[in-house]
């Protein structure tokens, strides 16, 4: 059994369903052995990036393990890929487990396990991971767009922090139908809306479905040239999220770009406060991922131009 200390605070994923279940499973954790209620932040990528990590002692949940989080009495539980190694924190990881069901393990040393939670967790690691020859796949993410469509904390308020609630909620009614009316439209507008962002990546317009699989199917048909498919969504303060998916790896090192993370194949940014909307946001990336030529560049394609010229008068 895993020795921890006492957090001051924990932290986590405000993206996903990984996160909210994995930080609210700290909470009660923190709670058994401490007796105390731990508060709980919750970021996106783009703010956490930012942050600065002044407690003495933390939880943290569902973030890749770096250098700024190898403090000592600080706890970091996540399956992300790292290069850092810690030496004075303590990391739990595992690459082929979701965060929730890491911290799931951990509440179970605990006796903090139910038949209701091994299948929240179960559902949540299979659609984390993107798990596709799993049977539970398409329930699996009518669970994870729970958050993606009402919000890490509005979910949270709405089942008063008792994520066993989720397991058969009436919000996942919606989920299918939206899944079985939308998808099959969504595929097919999307498919014929795809915006190019550079020689690698496309933009992927939604109207309705599930973007995540949508853009899932693009690529397992590669129904476009692009091997890295992004969305924009706007959030309700007017920040502008960028989703980005690929099949192979290509996706981590474009979210990096962008100041984000994620997994190799499913990663995420949220774009500068400046960029309000998402044409804004369209620009934004294609500067951002089409590097400026140098002038060297520039002067080889000036001499290729002029080279093609003298060809043409010949």
């Amino acid at each position: 059994m895993i020795a921890l200390p006492k957090p001051d605070i924990i932290l986590t994923h405000e993206s996903d369903l990984d996160g909210l279940i994995s930080g609210v499973l700290l909470r009660r954790l923190a709670r058994h052995l401490f007796g105390v209620d731990v508060p709980m932040q919750a970021y996106h990528y783009q703010s956490w990036r930012t942050r600065e990590m002044r407690e003495a002692a933390a939880w943290v949940s569902d973030f890749a393990f770096e250098t700024r989080l190898d403090k000592g009495n600080w706890v970091v539980i996540d399956h992300h890929p790292c290069d850092a190694q810690p030496q004075h924190a303590r990391l739990i990881h595992d690459l082929h487990k979701s965060a929730g069901r890491l911290c799931y393990e951990l509440c179970q040393e605990h006796g903090l396990g139910s038949p209701e939670l091994d299948r929240l967790v179960q559902l949540n690691n299979v659609g984390d991971l993107f798990l596709e020859d799993d049977p539970d796949f398409v329930l699996a993410n009518d669970y994870a767009n729970l958050v993606k469509t009402y919000s890490f904390w509005n979910l949270h308020e709405l089942i008063e922090g008792q994520i066993e609630r989720l397991l058969n909620h009436p919000l996942l009614e919606v989920m299918a139908v939206k899944r079985r009316l939308e998808d099959p439209l969504g595929f097919a507008w999307s498919k014929d809306n795809v915006v190019r962002i550079s020689p690698t990546v496309g933009l992927v317009e939604t109207i309705v479905g599930n973007t995540n699989l949508i853009v899932h199917r693009m690529l397992e048909q590669k129904a476009t040239p692009y091997p890295v498919l992004v969305t924009l969504f706007r959030k309700g303060n007017g920040q502008v999220i960028a989703s980005l998916r690929s099949r192979n790896g290509e996706a981590a090192p474009v979210a990096e770009r962008l100041q984000g993370g994620g997994h190799p194949n499913a990663c995420g940014a949220l774009l500068p406060r400046s960029i309000r909307n998402i044409p804004d946001g369209i620009e934004y990336l294609k500067q951002v991922l089409n590097p400026v030529p140098t002038r060297q560049q520039a002067l080889n394609s000036l001499e290729n131009l002029f080279a093609s010229i003298e060809v043409e008068k010949r």
